[in-house]
């Protein structure tokens, strides 16, 4: 499949920092103070730390075959049969996450901005939303997309921090360790490194689309840390607003947070800069996801033309959105059940380091 579209290194970097930091600052933090309470921080820096790790390995396997995908270099490596049996595993994660993804996206915005919208108009929207950048830029639109909001973001994000400062109390994040300890502060880690950080695997197919492959790693990476870095110091702005216990019973606490800031009763209502902010990270994500679903499918199959596979797809993203009773029990037992048991260990870790070490057996006796 011939490939007529480019992402530059600034691009990738935006693309990573934005739909990683929106959804983790949202979505993981109140898990993970429940979890390991004022040490919530410690929890999200491991995660990170994990999550650079991926990044790191995922972008420096896509950069040994700058030509080809994960789709394609899998069967190069351990051969056609094998590998594109390994390659099922991608593709129902990118059509499971996807619809999903939608779901949620539309959960909230009908929480935050249309009280009163059906669940199936937000879905049906998104999905000619997604339908038309397909269409028209495929992951190059994506990143120019992220290169325009991805400062956006960054900035609505420290501008939220800075105006928070005055109802901090550093106090809040007292003792260190004693409370927690070692167990629970990994433990707490696991979910936002196997639902967010992790998903930088997807580096694994954006290399091909670089037209400088050889800055994949450093800028994925710069990226990923980055959102690790904001959301760490949004986690600890959380513990010190509101200490351990409130936020564990909160949904969206850094959401909450930014409803409290009330600067001279002048600067009010700054949560909407927080919608904004999920608004833009969960779209770029979920174009991110239907993107290698549609691209990865056509390319499993040698189909010409990745944007008619939107065309089956999307019919099943809107009826299994709109299926879908309650998202928040049903996301965490795909998390339970899927994601952390599997996914995590097998398509985020145990694929790229198997492909990267028979990649390199291959390549070292090729040479002999």
């Amino acid at each position: 499949m011939r490939n007529s579209m480019r992402i530059s290194g600034t691009q990738i970097f935006w693309m990573m920092f934005t739909f990683e930091v929106g959804n983790s600052l949202l979505l993981t933090i109140s898990a993970t103070i429940r979890e390991a309470k004022q040490d919530a921080w410690m929890s999200m820096v491991i995660a990170g730390l994990v999550g650079v790790a991926i990044t790191f390995f995922a972008a420096t396997l896509g950069s040994q075959y700058p030509k080809q995908t994960i789709i394609e270099f899998s069967q190069t490596i351990l051969g056609k049969w094998f590998g594109k049996l390994l390659m099922i595993s991608y593709l129902l994660l990118w059509y499971s996450a996807s619809g999903i993804i939608i779901r949620e996206f539309g959960e909230f915005i009908i929480t935050a901005l249309f009280h009163k919208t059906p669940m199936w108009v937000i879905v049906f929207t998104t999905i000619l939303l997604l339908i038309f950048l397909m269409y028209q830029g495929g992951v190059e639109g994506i990143g120019r997309l992220s290169e325009i909001v991805g400062p956006m973001v960054l900035l609505m994000i420290l501008v939220i921090l800075f105006l928070d400062v005055k109802d901090m109390d550093w106090h809040h994040m007292l003792p260190i360790y004693q409370d927690s300890g070692l167990p629970a502060i990994f433990k707490a880690s696991y979910t936002p490194m196997a639902s967010f950080f992790g998903e930088s695997v997807m580096m694994t197919m954006f290399v091909f689309f670089m037209d400088k492959p050889d800055q994949a790693t450093s800028r994925a990476m710069l990226g990923i840390g980055l959102a690790v870095s904001m959301v760490t110091i949004g986690t600890l702005a959380v513990i010190f607003t509101f200490g351990p216990v409130l936020p564990s019973r909160l949904l969206y606490p850094f959401y909450d947070m930014s409803r409290f800031i009330s600067v001279m009763e002048f600067i009010q209502n700054v949560d909407i800069l927080i919608v904004i902010i999920w608004f833009f990270s969960i779209f770029i994500k979920l174009a991110l996801y239907t993107f290698l679903a549609c691209y990865g499918t056509a390319q499993w199959f040698h189909l010409k033309d990745w944007r008619k596979v939107i065309w089956f797809l999307a019919p099943i993203w809107f009826i299994l959105a709109v299926s879908i009773k309650n998202i928040s029990i049903f996301a965490q037992y795909f998390d339970k059940f899927y994601l952390l048991p599997f996914v995590f260990p097998v398509n985020m870790i145990g694929l790229p380091l198997l492909l990267l070490v028979v990649g390199w057996i291959r390549r070292k006796y090729a040479k002999i």
